[in-house]
């Protein structure tokens, strides 16, 4: 990564200087389907002219290129010595004129990480995909350009590519592809974009399969607005892709947009495309949208997942007029497009979809998220201090998020929805196609609000850190309330005490119906230490107090100790599933904290999960199970809990209803914890056809999910996992391989996974993931220790030689935080005191994966203890 880093400083300063007309880009695809050289890396033809103005004559700027060789470069008609101006990451342009012209011919490679021009071969079908990938600075790896948000200009894109394609980009096709090379390939030509940034152009080329729709709306005054919809995918998945549920969501969105933004879509088209080996969730390009192939499900899937996919597309959607029309000046304000979109795409999903209760699963899962990262040592205000690339990268964050839609939920409640969304509007309408800072939202609200938005700003958006809240409670003699007050509290490190709308929610039992229902309500504003809750005074008794009912602000919640013990007792019988899930959510916050017992924990789940009705809710409760289990609890119980975990499973997956959703949790959760003999033996038989669980349809994805615990357990060797790889020879079915032969318990099976990922670039994205997932499994931390030392005398070459992409996933991945011990915290601050001018990134990542182990130490220590 050296050399291709750019600072804010950097960035002010181009911005200062140039303005930028537009740009011709085109790009050469057909050396894709050839034979790859025998030497180096894959490479294409990219041609681009940019045109644009310098507010100084006279004056030196460079375009940003990231490329294997550049054939030349002409500015205002002169030739420039390439030796002489391009470095490997930026073209110098010196003596600039009041009006410019330059044009950059190069050679840019393809990329197998996933950043810039990604190529896929589908080893189904020997076909070739590419997709573009940029945020935040990979468009330089793909064509010449000014690479900052806020040097926006209007786009033309032509391709070359072979005729029996599918080309998209941006803009819409015109005209019909001109045949080249005896019609063997042909010339797409795209219309030019309204003014955008670079890192959301976009082209996706390959024998995608392609779905078509229109949306169509009339608006009061008798207009009329019609958008063409596209939906693909590789054709290998063609077979498994849903296109009328994605346009169903589509479409309901794009009401949903329409009523409350009161600004027409402006991008003219709308594709959605599926594409293979994808970093990430989605991308906000306009007009042409992609998403990880993912959420495409080749098996029975909950309906969490379709939700999620629904989340995720209304995310994106938000992001056309946050994030494309408007866009942040630098990454400082990425907030102003992330947060937003998160926070329109949970309020779009319940307001206009099926998926009503989208809300619980922002409560119970998105705002884990934030709460995880908010308590880092890398924690950061939601307007972060972005210094340069690098920095922005690691923001991608829960932070910015998922803490920053919490935020403006709480927001919402704070100025009321018609004054937030009359904000948004103006906004739009004052700051289209150009770029804004913090202020210029915050103005907007402020006018339609009447708040003063600078204190809530200076308190919500320009300060780090999780406030708690805890109820207080005395009684009268007769057992009413005489005062209810909210303690709010906060770290030394982050002391800020902020204003928070909550509603407090007063909870009794019903012995003959087994339940917790609510009877009381009050909403109040928390501000400072201490807030009474006037409304409250009088009531009866609670046997649980519920801070936060409702999920309006964002904090951490704590209970009094009548309402702990009432929950111990009896989460399960709280009939809210919103105050359930707030519940779980303060339970696993406890835990994290080292407040519960981890081993309470799992208890809880064991005990109170199988009633959960909320599907979402239970993944979750799985998932952290798991992560109690290896992480929280005392090191000498972890069998115990392993056993007990391993058995409920089973239990709950034989109590199930035969088909549901919820029976297929069980399943999948059986397969993460799955330990004793008689699990493994289920899952064998299961996955042979000698076992079987009415209702439980083992489709080929939940075969692997079967298969992998059964390698790293040592009983499926290599001629098993390969014999299911050609039952499965797809794309999917290499990545499942891949993980579990790197799952198996052995040495040289370790040896040869860590040379895969660590000593060798041959490995795409995917695979490395795939790779660094089935490397550490639970029971393997003998095999896995020699390699503790190794991580750490290998980081800063990792950081140095790969994309940065790979060098988070490695830098993340291979941290030992399963050999769980002193040592090996130690051993990190040892590294962290020894490389004190380390990339501040790569010690960003240290840092929290430090944090995390000794978060973890301090569980176990209170775990032990219970």
């Amino acid at each position: 990564m050296p050399g291709e880093n750019l600072t804010r400083t950097e960035a002010r300063e181009r911005a200062a200087l140039l303005t930028v007309n537009g740009y011709d880009v085109a790009l050469d695809l057909r050396s894709a389907i050839e034979p790859p050289p025998a030497t180096g890396p894959r490479t294409f033809r990219s041609t681009t002219t940019i045109t644009f103005e310098s507010a100084q004559e006279g004056a030196t700027t460079f375009v940003d290129l990231v490329a294997e060789h550049v054939h030349s470069v002409t500015l205002n008609g002169e030739s420039l010595r390439v030796e002489e101006v391009f470095d490997g990451a930026r073209v110098t342009l010196p003596g600039l004129r009041a009006s410019n012209e330059v044009t950059i011919d190069a050679q840019c490679a393809y990329s197998r990480t996933g950043e810039g021009l990604h190529h896929f071969l589908d080893p189904e079908d020997g076909e070739v995909y590419l997709y573009t990938q940029y945020e935040p600075a990979d468009a330089r790896r793909v064509f010449a350009n000014f690479e900052q948000p806020d040097l926006k200009a209007p786009f033309d894109f032509t391709v070359t590519a072979p005729a029996s394609w599918t080309v998209l980009s941006n803009g819409a096709q015109v005209g019909e592809p001109r045949p080249v090379d005896d019609g063997t390939s042909a010339l797409w030509r795209f219309a030019r974009t309204r003014p955008i940034s670079t890192y959301i152009t976009a082209v996706v080329a390959g024998p995608y399969t392609y779905v078509a729709d229109t949306y169509r709306r009339t608006f009061e005054g008798g207009g009329e607005l019609e958008i063409p919809l596209g939906a693909l995918c590789r054709k290998g998945l063609a077979r498994h892709f849903d296109p009328e549920d994605i346009f169903t969501v589509t479409k309901q969105g794009l009401d949903f947009f329409h009523d409350h933004f009161d600004y027409p879509y402006p991008f003219g088209k709308y594709d959605q495309a599926f594409v293979p080996e994808y970093n990430i969730g989605a991308m906000e390009n306009p007009g042409c949208v992609t998403f990880r192939e993912e959420f495409i499900f080749r098996g029975k899937v909950t309906d969490t997942s379709y939700e999620s996919r629904a989340n995720v597309i209304l995310h994106e959607m938000a992001h056309m007029w946050f994030g494309d029309l408007v866009t942040m000046e630098w990454w400082d304000d990425l907030w102003l497009k992330e947060s937003f979109a998160d926070f329109m795409g949970a309020f779009s999903l319940v307001e206009s979809t099926r998926f009503r209760d989208g809300w619980i699963t922002f409560a119970n899962r998105r705002k884990s998220w934030a709460y995880r990262a908010d308590q880092l040592p890398s924690t950061h205000p939601i307007t972060a201090d972005i210094r340069d690339l690098e920095d922005a990268k690691l923001n991608f964050d829960g932070i910015t998020y998922a803490k920053g839609a919490s935020v403006l939920k709480q927001l919402v409640a704070y100025v009321g929805e018609d004054a937030f969304l009359e904000g948004a509007r103006r906004y739009f309408k004052r700051h289209q196609w150009s770029n804004t800072r913090l202020e210029d939202l915050l103005s907007a609200l402020e006018e339609t609000s009447g708040r003063d938005m600078a204190e809530w700003s200076k308190a919500w958006l320009q300060t780090a850190g999780v406030n708690t809240l805890t109820p207080q409670l005395t009684y009268d003699a007769g057992g009413r309330v005489t005062e209810l007050a909210v303690l709010q509290e906060a770290t030394d490190a982050h002391p800020t005490l902020r204003p928070h709308r909550v509603a407090v929610g007063l909870y009794r039992r019903d012995p003959a119906h087994g339940t917790l229902e609510r009877y009381a309500r009050a909403e109040v504003d928390v501000a400072g230490v201490r807030t009474p809750v006037a409304e409250l005074a009088g009531a009866e008794r609670p046997d649980l107090v519920l801070v936060n009912d409702d999920d309006l602000t964002y904090c951490k919640v704590r209970f009094d100790e009548v309402s702990l013990a009432t929950l111990r007792d009896h989460l399960g019988g709280l009939t809210d599933p919103l105050a359930r899930a707030l519940c779980w959510s303060a339970a696993w916050n406890l835990t994290r904290d080292g407040l519960m017992p981890a081993r309470d924990f799992i208890s809880l789940v064991l005990r109170f999960a199988g009633r959960e009705t909320e599907i979402g809710v239970l993944q979750m409760l799985h998932g952290q199970a798991k992560l109690a289990l290896g992480s929280y609890t005392a090191p000498e119980w972890r069998a115990e809990g392993s056993r007990l975990l391993s058995e409920g499973a089973v239990t709950q997956l034989r109590q199930a209803e035969p088909g549901s959703g919820h029976q297929l949790a069980w399943a999948r959760f059986l397969a993460a914890v799955a330990s004793g003999e008689h699990e493994l033996r289920l899952l064998q038989g299961l996955l042979d056809g000698t076992a079987r669980i009415d209702g439980l349809e083992v489709d080929q994805e939940l075969r692997w999910a079967f298969l992998q615990p059964l390698a790293a357990e040592g009983l499926a060797d290599e001629a098993a996992v390969n014999a299911e790889l050609a039952r499965d020879d797809t794309a999917s079915g290499k990545r499942h391989q891949v993980r579990c032969l790197a799952a198996r318990p052995s040495a040289a099976v370790k040896a040869q996974a860590w040379a895969g990922v660590v000593e060798s670039d041959a490995l795409s994205n995917a695979l490395v993931e795939a790779t660094i997932s089935g490397f550490d499994q639970p029971g393997q931390t003998e095999l896995t220790a020699p390699y503790a030392p190794r991580y750490f005398e290998v980081l800063e070459s990792v950081w140095a030689s790969r994309s940065i992409e790979i060098a988070m996933a490695i830098v993340r991945g291979l941290f030992p935080a399963s050999q769980g011990n002193q040592a090996t915290l130690d051993a990190t601050d040892a590294w962290l005191t020894g490389h004190p001018d380390a990339a501040p990134a790569l010690r960003r990542l240290v840092a929290e994966s430090r944090d995390d182990l000794a978060r973890a130490l301090r569980a176990q220590r209170v775990d032990a203890g219970a």
